[in-house]
Parts: C-alpha cells; sequence; structure tokens
C-alpha cells in the first residue's frame, strides 16, 4: 500500500491557535476532520492517519516547535518508511497574499524556519503547499505578523484557501505532484477561483 506524510508546520499551545504561523496547522486539521482522523500526542507531533482510496496517509503537526521541524519529519519518513517523494510540507508565507497558496515539487526554503530546519536534515526535495498569510507589516515587523492572530475577517479570506488546500492534498495522494501542480497552481490565487467560493 503507498503511504504518505502530510506535514502541517506550526507552534504548539494555546498561545499559539489561531495565529498566522499556524496555518501550516490549520490545513492538516480541516484534512483530518474531511477524513474523520483523530489526532494522538506521539513522538515529535501529533499524528492522524487517513485512508484516501487505499492509500494511506499520514497527517503529522510537530511538536517540536517550528525551528526543529525537521526532527518530526525526519523521524515519521523513518519509522514508517515513507519515500521523500510521498512528502508534502504545508508552511504559511508571507509571500504570497492572504487567500493565495502555491504548490512546488521543491525548491528553497524561503527564509522560513521550519523548511528551513527540514532542508537541513532532509534536502529541498520535497512538496511544499505555501499557504498565504500577506505582508502588512512595517518594516522589521515580520516576527510580530506571523505570530499575530488572524483577525475575523482574514479567516474569513482564509477558509476557501483551506478548503481548496484539502483538496490540494487528495490530489497530491491520489495523482502526484506534477498533475496536482497543474490543475491547482492555476487556482492558487484567491481572484482566479469561482465566485461561489469567494466569501
Amino acid at each position: 500500500m503507498d503511504k504518505f506524510l502530510i506535514v502541517g508546520l506550526g507552534n504548539v499551545g494555546s498561545e499559539y491557535e489561531g495565529t498566522r504561523h499556524n496555518t501550516g496547522f490549520m490545513v492538516v486539521d480541516a484534512f483530518a476532520r474531511a477524513c474523520d482522523a483523530v489526532f494522538e500526542d506521539r513522538r515529535y507531533g501529533f499524528v492522524a492517519q487517513a485512508s484516501v482510496k487505499g492509500r494511506r496517509v499520514i497527517l503529522l503537526k510537530p511538536s517540536t516547535f517550528m525551528n526543529l521541524s525537521g526532527n518530526a519529519v525526519r523521524y515519521w519518513l523513518a519509522k514508517e518508511n515513507i519515500d521523500q517523494k510521498n512528502l508534502l510540507v504545508v508552511s504559511d508565507d508571507v509571500a504570497l497574499p492572504l487567500g493565495d497558496f502555491r504548490l512546488k515539487a521543491s525548491g528553497s526554503n524561503g527564509g522560513h524556519n521550519g523548511l528551513g530546519h527540514i532542508q537541513q536534515l532532509i534536502g529541498q526535495q520535497y512538496a511544499r503547499l505555501r499557504m498565504g498569510i500577506g505582508s502588512d507589516y512595517a518594516r522589521g515587523g515580520q516576527i510580530d505578523w506571523v505570530l499575530g492572530r488572524y483577525s475575523d475577517e482574514e479567516l474569513r479570506q482564509l477558509t476557501p484557501a483551506i478548503a481548496m488546500a484539502v483538496d490540494v492534498i487528495r490530489s497530491f495522494v491520489l495523482c502526484g505532484i506534477d498533475l496536482t501542480m497543474n490543475q491547482y497552481n492555476k487556482l492558487g490565487k484567491a481572484g482566479a477561483r469561482p465566485k461561489e467560493e469567494k466569501e
């Protein structure tokens, strides 16, 4: 049976809930709800298991804190004997507007500490789904911005992107990275989506 590891990046603890830096957690939580999967506190993270048309999907929310995310990713890849090509990491990205997303097969960490630590431990060759959180902050204000909580209005803008991200993950598992990029990256801009999805 094909196995996949889907990792949402974030920080554990109630003080980080609803923050922009925890958007990766929000996406895998949404996927887990769609699959009726329940997270358990395991080594290096909270782990849930789901099945998508016979393919086994391991969902991971690292409990290592963002800067050491690679420890959790490397451990669960090895423990579950999952091929790195079946790894997808979901992260927040200040370079993309709120509500936009971008799927990539590999590449640099873009200055993201979580992606940076994963890259240190397993290299750049893994798929990542970058969720836009915008960059409406003054010079020097990036840390406060990413650790700040979404407003109700921002959550309304983000919700359709999270729903689309659930579809992206399902497609990645069923169709692979190339077909999924071709199908979904053109929908990654909030303005490119069907009107009914832009509430």
